[in-house]
């Protein structure tokens, strides 16, 4: 779709548009809430799956149609919930007010979303400058405008409409890619658990602070709690006597929004804190470190919770991944590496026929 112009957009005080509270949660641990039978959705502070953390047979605390957006995160962690929701501490709504108040539906509340997470990722917050419910009221963003200088709901509603088809088209097109992409599940009952000490030297990471670092010679990598452009948050000077961390080892945030984001690092980077450096104790291919970086998410986003039950006590301690393994018990890397290249190739082809249809 052709650049949106918004030089005659109207500017908006979000405060004037959307009353902001914490959203209803019960009081309950983590544990007793989430339920692997659950059916309705419980939104947490987190910037994955809508901010959909788990799932509970407790009734649901809070009505759809409204924006969440957590107050202990970063600012990206915005989302539309469609559906009747169980809320969360630190989970915070926005319900429209005012004389616009009735005017909102699905589509223009999605377009208002897209544009509020784009504002408010332009102004830094992080976990030391949060992003809480009055720093948010206190934003103003453009919006597109009718002739009487009032939200062009209309507009919001039918550029969405619009942008909907078109990517339902596109899905519809790339049926045949998927189909080339569809790999038969993997019998994992054979594999066999590792702890993480069993394969990297886990280090505690150069737990440096992004606001002090030095900017004006950039050259070294700086990863954070970050599950953007790999962790890398920034380029910041060399340290001198702080030798970076080489090139080919794994980063991996414990805890916050992107609790278990797992990369491989390329060049030369340094830490934030609660980053961990996993250090490979044998030689291992690229493949194979994406298919352990990608077991690890899968087991933090299924095993631990952000601001629950997060990585710090687990991760030199007890924290396991299910891996393939040879006759002789160690992990099966070669495996590991194939399986990988099968999916880079099929990925390929994939992005091959999306590009057909943009």
């Amino acid at each position: 779709m052709k650049p949106i112009k918004i030089e005659e957009w109207g500017t908006f005080p979000i405060g004037e548009l959307f009353d902001i509270h914490p959203t209803k949660a019960y009081k309950l641990t983590n544990s007793s809430l989430m339920e692997e039978d659950g059916v309705n959705p419980v939104v947490v502070n987190s910037s994955f799956n809508n901010g959909i953390g788990g799932y509970t047979n407790q009734k649901n605390t809070e009505k759809g149609g409204i924006i969440t957006f957590s107050d202990t995160t970063s600012a990206d962690a915005i989302f539309f919930q469609e559906k009747d929701f169980v809320g969360y501490p630190h989970v915070q709504g926005m319900y429209p007010i005012g004389k616009y108040k009735d005017k909102w539906s699905r589509y223009s509340l999605l377009f208002f979303v897209s544009v509020f997470r784009n504002r408010a990722l332009g102004l830094n917050y992080d976990y030391v400058n949060k992003f809480t419910r009055e720093s948010a009221k206190q934003i103003s963003i453009k919006l597109p405008v009718d002739k009487t200088g009032n939200p062009d709901f209309s507009y919001m509603e039918s550029y969405m409409k619009n942008l909907e088809l078109a990517v339902s088209s596109s899905l519809t097109d790339l049926q045949s890619a998927k189909k080339f992409g569809v790999s038969s599940k993997i019998n994992t009952t054979e594999w066999a658990t590792f702890h993480l000490y069993d394969i990297f030297e886990i280090d505690s990471g150069t737990k440096l602070d992004k606001s002090k670092m030095d900017t004006t010679t950039p050259k070294i990598n700086f990863v954070g709690r970050s599950n953007f452009n790999n962790g890398i948050t920034q380029k910041v000077n060399e340290i001198q006597g702080l030798k970076p961390y080489d090139a080919g080892c794994l980063t991996l945030a414990l805890g916050g929004a992107y609790l278990g984001s797992c990369f491989i690092q390329e060049e030369a980077f340094y830490t934030s804190q609660n980053v961990v450096v996993l250090i490979p104790k044998k030689d291992i291919s690229f493949e194979a470190k994406q298919f352990i970086a990608t077991a690890i998410f899968k087991e933090s986003q299924n095993n631990y919770r952000a601001f629950i039950k997060e990585l710090n006590s687990h991760i030199k301690r007890d924290f396991v991944i299910k891996l393939p393994v040879q006759e002789d018990g160690e992990p099966d890397y070669l495996f590991m590496e194939e399986y990988m290249k099968n999916i880079f190739q099929k990925t390929r082809y994939v992005f091959s026929k999306m590009a057909e249809c943009i």
